[in-house]
């Protein structure tokens, strides 16, 4: 089985492993990536956010060979104003409790804020409805993206 060749945070990465295996299992155990987080395994809670070609995907769900060529961005290998942005914004509205799901929740943010630089509130609350908090700090954190919003104006 030839190696599974990918991108991974802007660098070349080429992977030996099943083509069946999760995103997210060969980011953190074969790559050492392990900002994304294990949640549901089911792809219910978002924990595990990436994204693959600029778009938000739960990796505990996604086949690592059916992303072969694909550009994934983790936690660790976001950059730029919007991330920058909502990396601010979560510090300054201290968003974080006990932080297990927030790598995931900014992996959607960026994204959201990537396609949509002005979200109202109904936005923000249908692209982050995957990305579940048992501290629940969806109030915080939909102060934060709007905070983001706002840096990104200026």
């Amino acid at each position: 089985m030839p190696p599974i060749k990918l991108t991974l945070n802007g660098k070349p990465w080429s992977v030996d492993a099943d083509p069946d295996m999760p995103l997210l299992w060969a980011v953190r155990e074969i790559a050492g990536q392990t900002g994304s987080k294990f949640g549901c395994g089911a792809a219910q809670c978002g924990a595990c956010t990436m994204h693959v070609d600029g778009q938000p995907v739960r990796s505990c769900s996604t086949p690592i060979g059916s992303i072969a060529g694909s550009k994934v961005t983790t936690i660790e290998g976001l950059e730029g104003k919007v991330s920058k942005a909502v990396q601010d914004a979560w510090i300054k509205l201290d968003v974080v409790q006990c932080g297990y799901c927030q790598s995931g929740q900014i992996m959607s943010a960026v994204a959201l804020l990537t396609d949509t630089p002005k979200p109202t509130d109904q936005d923000i609350d249908s692209a982050m409805s995957g990305n579940l908090c048992r501290c629940s700090t969806y109030v915080r954190i939909r102060a934060a993206i709007h905070e983001a919003a706002k840096a990104l104006e200026i």
